[in-house]
């Protein structure tokens, strides 16, 4: 049986499509951006890491140490920087921590 090259799409296109479609896009980037943190910022932090949070294009990050968290405090734009690269676009304008 012949196919037709303009029925053919590339899976790609197609996911992209559905995700567009039913409007996924912003539980997608707050599924990646949980895994992005851990990635960038390894285990040792992520452990300290309680909740991850993204809000329109500020990221939330609770911690469980005052300590780490002053520490992080003194890097947000080289972390923002990083997350984003992660990502592979600018999703992260501000970085809060709780």
């Amino acid at each position: 049986m012949a196919r037709r090259q303009n029925d053919l799409q590339s899976i790609n296109n197609v996911l992209k499509e559905f995700v567009s479609e039913n409007k996924l896009q912003k539980g997608l980037d707050k599924v990646e951006v949980r895994d992005v943190w851990e990635q960038i910022m390894g285990p040792a932090i992520h452990k300290y890491t309680r909740n991850i949070k993204l809000d329109r294009e500020t990221l939330y990050i609770e911690l469980t140490s005052s300590v780490l968290r002053e520490e992080l405090s003194y890097g947000k734009e080289k972390i923002i920087t990083n997350l984003n690269e992660g990502l592979g676009r600018e999703l992260i304008k501000k970085l809060v921590l709780r």
